[in-house]
């Protein structure tokens, strides 16, 4: 089945780029989206640059689309005044205008983050209390009850996929619990895009089948709710890497934080607004 118009956000991004390969050829149009000027690369391709602060821009830039991929943010930590408008208002922005423009469907991309101070030997599930391990995360969980109320009060579908260390191949010991290959990102936001209208809201986690993962998969039995579950299995294992890996035999403790060096004060503090007082 077709995939009709998708809005990408963020498009020229990691997940961005490896999505728009993907979907190129499902997609009967491809609308790609990005503060970045992009080229078209296919006949079904349209370009379009947009700053996600320009709510009147993002609404013309959604209008006919059957679906929206929200990928667009910033990714990492920083101030928490500029994480609110990129990560908050912008994901507001693009949520308002498909309930103007009456698109069905948003899946925003989420990260894991947003959990990353549940101590590793702890399974976490999406309908765990959030526990960020940053403003980066706290921008996230922002993102994600925005998505909540655009599904209860509007009937959007919203599907929330808590993203992974996105990479090529995973490099260090955290990974082989956190990694999502490209594979399994193209097969989480197919699958997102694609899920039954009946699928009102939804938050999983789009990680790779790890052995060592900290994160329940969306088709576990045990977390396959209506608040959690999406019809993909995962195909990746960051284990088969390990062996290529410094410090691979060094698992964290099981009350080390699942966010790793994210979750230190001292990734946080440079980020801190000084108050007047400079303390």
């Amino acid at each position: 089945m077709g995939l009709g118009t998708v809005v990408v956000t963020g498009a020229a991004g990691k997940v961005g780029s490896a999505v728009r390969e993907a979907l190129r050829g499902e997609a009967g149009r491809l609308v790609l989206l990005d503060r970045v000027p992009l080229r078209a690369e296919a006949a079904n391709e349209v370009v379009r640059t947009v700053d996600l602060l320009d709510a009147a821009a993002v609404e013309s830039a959604l209008a006919g689309a059957d679906t929206v991929l929200h990928l667009g943010g910033i990714p990492d930590e920083a101030p928490l005044d500029e994480l609110l408008d990129a990560n908050v208002l912008g994901t507001h922005h693009v949520l308002e205008a498909a309930r103007r423009t009456g698109i069905p469907r948003v899946v925003l991309a989420s990260s894991n983050r947003v959990t990353g101070c549940y101590p590793a030997a702890h399974r976490t599930a999406p309908r765990d209390p959030v526990r960020p391990d940053g403003l980066y995360g706290v921008s996230k969980a922002a993102l994600e009850a925005l998505g909540r109320l655009y599904a209860d009060k509007f009937g959007l579908s919203v599907i929330c996929l808590r993203i992974g260390s996105f990479e090529e191949e995973p490099s260090e010991p955290r990974h082989l619990a956190t990694w999502l290959s490209p594979r399994d990102a193209v097969g989480f936001c197919r699958a997102a895009l694609t899920a039954p209208p009946s699928t009102r809201f939804a938050t999983v986690y789009a990680v790779s089948a790890n052995t060592r993962r900290f994160w329940r998969l969306p088709t576990e039995a045990d977390s396959s709710t209506a608040e959690d579950f999406l019809a993909y299995t995962p195909l990746d294992d960051a284990e088969g890497y390990a062996s290529r890996i410094d410090g691979a035999d060094e698992a964290a403790g099981p009350g080390e934080p699942q966010g790793g060096r994210f979750a230190l004060p001292g990734f946080t503090l440079p980020h801190l607004r000084s108050g007047a007082n400079g303390r």
